[in-house]
């Protein structure tokens, strides 16, 4: 019986990614990152160390993580267990008991969220679960501790060079995850990634006006109606005429079971427009082709570069183009609103919120004149 346990790293070279043998000193250790390629050492801090062994004629194969000293104990381990076999002992490994590997957990539980979700959600967590394994050293479920998620935060900020929200969304994709398998109570809430709540940023009108100015006529609408309906980018792109109500001055959000798609939350709403976009929308029908989405491409599909045409337009006007962004409109709809006098409740509900405090992070002081003549009088 061949009871020897090879022990290698896959790594990037410049014919692609190989599988090389290790280097070890003197004393047995391996040298961290350092294989041998073509005969020669290089250093190679990606990729992920590998044990093989044969059982029979076939040969097995199996990621023992990115640490060198624990893929080291992996191979010695399992070397023992192969030589034990020979003399007819069985023994139980690792590799044998109920833990389970990290990879084949991830790949089960991503196949569940692209059961449940939307295909956005499931690439945060492909990302997200993906630099977790890429950080993490250790390949059993039930090995992650406390210290694991501490270094996948570090390694989202200091290698992944993320903003802090971002570590934040990633970390906290990682933890649901975890929580999924059961693994739960071991991370401090001050283990978290910490992030500054920035306050949502509004369009000047003297910008909008400028911008408007720069616009052709269709661009004019899209970019307006994202502004008086507050709505999301995906939902304007599958807005269906069926969806307007032209005579009672509404729009509803709706689900589009026939493209596979559904509003945020499941949450279907109306909202009411203003007259003036109303009368642009009549006109806009008179161009319809036929095809049911209120803002198609020439093939019948959702339209997909609002945002290039909006920083396209921008860049026309003179206008920094990184200071516009479709979210802003939504941004600015909920403030202008709260700023007329509409409850926050009615904009909650117009913007499709599930609770109050999405809402209040728009509800922003007035910068009306008025309100600045108060002020003054306050300190006359």
């Amino acid at each position: 019986m061949n009871v020897k346990v090879n022990l290698f790293k896959r790594v990037r070279t410049n014919t692609g990614l190989r599988c090389c043998p290790v280097v070890e000193a003197a004393n047995g250790r391996v040298r961290p990152h350092v294989v041998i390629v073509d005969g020669r050492e290089e250093r190679h801090e990606e990729g992920a160390y590998y044990i093989s062994w044969y059982e029979g004629r076939r040969v097995k194969r199996l990621s023992v993580g990115k640490d060198a000293v624990e893929a080291r104990n992996r191979r010695d381990r399992k070397q023992a267990e192969l030589i034990a076999r020979s003399h007819g002992v069985e023994i139980v490994t690792p590799d044998q008991d109920d833990r389970r590997s990290i990879s084949t957990e991830i790949a089960k539980y991503l196949e569940e969220v692209k059961l449940t979700s939307k295909p956005k959600t499931l690439a945060a967590y492909t990302v997200a679960l993906s630099y977790f394994a890429e950080s993490c050293t250790k390949t059993r479920l039930e090995d992650i501790e406390r210290v694991d998620m501490l270094k996948f935060a570090a390694f989202l900020r200091d290698e992944k060079d993320q903003s802090p929200r971002t570590c934040w969304n990633k970390f906290a994709n990682v933890m649901s995850f975890l929580k999924s398998r059961g693994r739960r109570d071991f991370v401090k809430k001050n283990d978290w990634p910490r992030f500054t709540e920035e306050e949502p940023e509004i369009y000047e009108r003297e910008d909008l006006e400028t911008l408007f100015a720069a616009c052709d006529a269709d661009e004019r609408l899209w970019f307006e109606f994202f502004l008086m309906t507050g709505m999301r980018e995906q939902e304007v792109m599958h807005l269906y005429w069926s969806d307007l109500n032209l005579k009672a001055n509404t729009v509803k959000v709706t689900h589009k079971p026939d493209r596979g798609w559904t509003p945020k939350a499941y949450k279907e709403r109306e909202i009411p427009i203003p007259a003036k976009l109303t009368v642009s929308l009549k006109a806009w029908k008179g161009k319809a082709n036929g095809c049911p989405l209120l803002f198609p491409t020439a093939g019948c599909n959702p339209k997909l570069d609002f945002l290039d045409c909006l920083k396209a337009v921008a860049t026309r006007a003179e206008l920094t183009k990184d200071d516009f962004w479709l979210h802003k409109f939504r941004a600015t709809f909920a403030t202008w609103h709260l700023w007329s006098g509409v409850d926050l409740r009615t904009v909650q509900q117009w913007l499709g919120h599930s609770d109050m405090e999405s809402t209040m992070r728009y509800l922003k002081p007035s910068r009306e004149a008025k309100t600045h003549d108060k002020v003054n009088a306050t300190f006359a």
